[in-house]
């Protein structure tokens, strides 16, 4: 270590010192440089952070660097510049839904809370079709056997009169199972009297809108998730049907849309394209988006055959020519329908006519008896021609 004292003597790299302190620095520098060996080894990173400072540095300070100053500012980052590197895409316009024409026909729906989502259905499922309006008038507590909170064969009428729709569409009964108020006694739900009561209620309504010759459909309760609840709907849908028939209205059937192969009621169904989707709420009770969609399929086709043209997307207006004859298109009025055999496009030679509908048919020329009369006449068959495979003589004639 003195060898190196002297050294770093030589080249004036430490100052000059007594001869008599040369021994007390050469122990200086072996416990400078021990406790520089002692040190523990540290990462790339901390020696980074945390420069190692050489014996010069430890008692001379650092060396000083001269750097030559510049007018250079500290690069900034660039700002984007707005919509710089946008390109301006054509905005995709949704399809406008048509405005409906001032004397579009309207079709009034009126009962329970179940009446409100079949409305909602028929929305969506006509919005498109100019000719008509689907016109909600529900209250979604209501009933028929409450009348002191909403008297339906009082309100009517008046609702009739008023709108004047080109069809109505009634479903009700959902909030019907509950006793009959008659004075002081209470009839319990099910039984002959309340059973009774409640159609005379059913045909005040049916009869408030045919004596208006105004087309009635009345729809259906649908099943709920409680058993003792769908039996009651079950049998309150019987009477619907029996009095919308006999005031020559139409009564259409949703029941079986809605239930399981069993009958059971379920939440998950068949939507009206097919698909597996949610129809009713967690309650058992109401309906989903896709219910209420489901709801107005039913009723789409008999509303279309009643309308007409009206019922139509591609229709743009209507004018005196296109108004709907309702007369011969009444629920309860099934005309005669005339139907005739198909006719192949080559007359087999079965019957020997080819003749359209409502032509006269001309009888074959030749009275010789067809394969078909002697089939039918004498329980004759035709002999099968050479070659068939149900030709079973031997060749040359023989049997």
């Amino acid at each position: 270590m003195v060898v190196l004292f002297k050294f770093l003597l030589q080249l004036r790299l430490v100052p000059s010192f007594p001869a008599k302190g040369m021994l007390g620095i050469g122990v200086l520098v072996i416990s400078v440089l021990a406790m520089s060996a002692a040190l523990p080894v540290v990462s790339a990173e901390a020696q980074f952070r945390f420069n190692r400072k050489s014996v010069v540095e430890f008692f001379f300070g650092p060396r000083e660097v001269r750097r030559e100053k510049t007018n250079r500012q500290p690069s900034q980052p660039i700002k984007k510049r707005k919509n710089s590197s946008k390109i301006a895409s054509p905005s995709v316009a949704k399809a406008a839904i048509p405005e409906k024409n001032e004397n579009a026909r309207k079709v009034l729906v009126i009962g329970d809370f179940m009446a409100s989502s079949l409305a909602d259905g028929l929305q969506t499922a006509f919005r498109e079709a100019p000719g008509m309006v689907i016109m909600k008038k529900t209250n979604g507590s209501s009933g028929l056997v409450r009348d002191d909170f909403y008297n339906w064969p009082e309100i009517l009428p008046a609702m009739l009169d008023d709108i004047q729709p080109t069809v109505a569409i009634i479903m009700i009964g959902s909030n019907d199972r509950q006793q009959l108020r008659q004075g002081k006694n209470r009839i319990p739900v099910g039984s002959e009297l309340w059973n009774s009561q409640y159609i005379q209620r059913v045909e005040l309504l049916a009869k408030a809108v045919r004596s208006r010759d105004i087309p009635l459909i009345w729809v259906g309760a649908p099943p709920y998730k409680s058993a003792t609840m769908s039996a009651d709907i079950l049998a309150i849908n019987g009477m619907f049907k029996t009095v919308v028939d006999d005031n020559e209205g139409e009564y259409v059937d949703i029941w079986d849309g809605f239930v399981d192969a069993n009958g059971k009621f379920v939440y998950t169904g068949s939507d009206i394209k097919g698909q597996q989707v949610r129809l009713r709420t967690k309650d058992g009770i109401r309906m989903t988006r896709a219910g209420t969609r489901k709801l107005a399929f039913y009723l789409e086709k008999p509303i279309r055959r009643l309308l007409g043209n009206a019922a139509n997307d591609a229709i743009a207006a209507l004018g005196e020519d296109n108004q709907p004859d309702l007369s011969a298109q009444q629920p309860g009025k099934i005309a005669m329908i005339i139907r005739t055999n198909p006719i192949g496009m080559t007359d087999p030679g079965l019957d020997g006519f080819s003749e359209l509908l409502g032509e006269t048919p001309t009888l074959p020329a030749s009275l010789t008896p067809t394969p078909l009369d002697d089939l039918i006449l004498d329980g004759k068959t035709s002999a099968p021609p050479q070659g068939r495979a149900d030709n079973f003589s031997w060749p040359n004639g023989h049997q």
